[in-house]
């Protein structure tokens, strides 16, 4: 397993003392590692609102402004889950679909992110989804099938079973550059990702 799925980055910030704290706090809460990133991957989905469920304009981006801000999209979300879950040594990376934004047949699209966690115990892989469940959206914890917020269900979208230690660089940069979620969500969101 590489190393780089545990370190710590720009947007992948463990050792903010409040990620820390929670982390710890969410160890000691947990019987054993499956546990543990169970609880933690319910406390990220359940507990940090999604920004457009929200209706909430604040960007936040790295692991310590979701959870100080306590709202984010998935991209943010998704740096939140690797830090909380890096920070107990648990390693995770991100995973990446390319889904419709809406039903019509002339909708744009766009790249949604979630969380590879791998368990230890277990020697393997699973992929975690942390967007925020609501009406038609239902994601879980399971070890063995996959329950993600979104099924792939239409053409032009594409989910690509990738697993990377780092968030992707034209997300963060697109973050970065914004200062209106909600515009960013309307208008600019990439249907593209840095990665090849």
């Amino acid at each position: 397993m590489d190393k780089k799925f545990l370190e710590k980055t720009k947007y992948v910030d463990y050792d903010d003392k409040d990620i820390r704290s929670l982390a710890n706090m969410l160890k000691d809460f947990s019987k054993d590692e499956i546990d543990l990133i169970k609880i933690t991957y319910e406390y990220v989905r359940d507990k940090i609102r999604h920004s457009w469920d929200y209706q909430d304009r604040r960007v936040t981006i790295s692991a310590s402004s979701v959870l100080s801000e306590g709202v984010g999209i998935c991209w943010g979300k998704a740096n939140l889950l690797a830090a909380l879950l890096r920070a107990n040594n648990i390693p995770a990376g991100f995973s990446y679909q390319r889904l419709a934004l809406t039903d019509s047949p002339d909708s744009s699209f766009c790249i949604h992110a979630l969380n590879t966690v791998y368990i230890q115990s277990l020697k393997k892989w699973i992929r975690l989804d942390a967007r925020g469940n609501k009406e038609g959206v239902h994601a879980i914890f399971s070890l063995d099938e996959e329950h993600l917020a979104f099924p792939i269900k239409r053409e032009g979208e594409k989910d690509y079973h990738d697993n990377h230690p780092f968030p992707d660089p034209n997300l963060m940069k697109t973050l970065e550059e914004s200062d209106d979620m909600l515009d960013l969500y309307l208008h600019h969101l990439p249907d593209y990702l840095s990665y090849k």
